[in-house]
C-alpha cells in the first residue's frame, strides 16, 4: 500500500528485549503466519488450533498461552503497548483528539509498511466472520482502556472518568468503522486517509 509511505514511523522505539522476549514474541509470530496461511487454504471455520498448533510446530497449550481464543490470533498486534508509550510522549498542550490522530494513523501505517498482508487478511476476516466482529469490540474496548490512562493524566481526570471513557471509546469505535470499510469496498482506498476522514467526522463535536 503505498499510500503507508508519506507517513513518519511509529515513534518511541521499545527497549532492548532479552532473549526470552525476542523468543516469546518470535512464537507469536508464528502462529499468526501460520493461522493466516490456514485461513487462506481452508478458510476461518475449518482452521483448527491443533492444526494451527502443529503448522507453527508448537503444542496447543503454547497457542492458547498466547492466543486465549482463535479469534485473539487474528485481532492481536504488538503495537497497542508501543502507542500508549507514544501517546505519552506528545506535547501536553495538544488537543487529545490530534494525539490519538497522530499515534492511530503512525500505527495503522507502520502495520501496512511491515505487516502488510496480516493486515489485508485481518480486516477482510473482520467484515466477513461475526465471530470475529463480537471479539473485536471487546479489543477495542481494551485498547481503549489503555490509552485513556493517559488522556486522562493529561486531563487532569481520572481513567475511569466517564467523560475520558466516551472520548476514547468514540475514538476506537470510529477506528473500526474506518477498517470495516476499508474491507467492505476492497481494501482499494486508502486506509491511513480513511482514518484521517473519520477522525475528522468527530473533530467539530467530540471535545474533552
Amino acid at each position: 500500500m503505498a499510500a503507508s509511505a508519506h507517513h513518519p514511523p511509529l515513534a518511541a522505539p521499545p527497549p532492548p528485549m532479552g532473549l526470552r522476549e525476542r523468543k516469546k514474541l518470535k512464537t507469536r509470530r508464528a502462529i499468526r503466519r501460520a493461522t493466516y496461511r490456514l485461513i487462506a487454504e481452508q478458510g476461518y471455520e475449518a482452521t483448527t488450533i491443533d492444526q494451527i498448533a502443529a503448522a507453527a510446530e508448537v503444542s496447543p497449550s503454547t497457542v492458547f498461552r498466547y492466543f486465549p481464543t482463535k479469534e485473539d490470533i487474528v485481532l492481536t498486534d504488538e503495537y497497542d503497548p508501543v502507542m500508549e508509550q507514544v501517546l505519552r510522549a506528545r506535547p501536553a498542550d495538544e488537543p487529545p483528539l490530534e494525539s490519538l490522530r497522530i499515534v492511530l494513523t503512525a500505527a495503522v501505517a507502520e502495520i501496512l509498511r511491515n505487516e502488510p498482508r496480516e493486515m489485508y487478511e485481518r480486516t477482510r476476516l473482520m467484515a466477513e466472520v461475526p465471530a470475529l466482529r463480537g471479539r473485536m469490540a471487546e479489543t477495542m474496548a481494551e485498547t481503549s482502556q489503555l490509552l485513556a490512562r493517559p488522556i486522562a493524566e493529561r486531563a487532569g481526570r481520572a481513567p475511569d472518568d466517564l467523560e475520558v471513557r466516551v472520548f476514547t471509546a468514540s475514538v476506537m469505535g470510529a477506528l473500526r468503522e474506518a477498517m470495516l470499510y476499508w474491507a467492505e469496498r476492497d481494501q482499494e482506498d486508502d486506509l491511513v486517509a480513511l482514518v484521517n476522514r473519520t477522525l475528522d467526522t468527530l473533530k467539530g463535536g467530540l471535545t474533552l
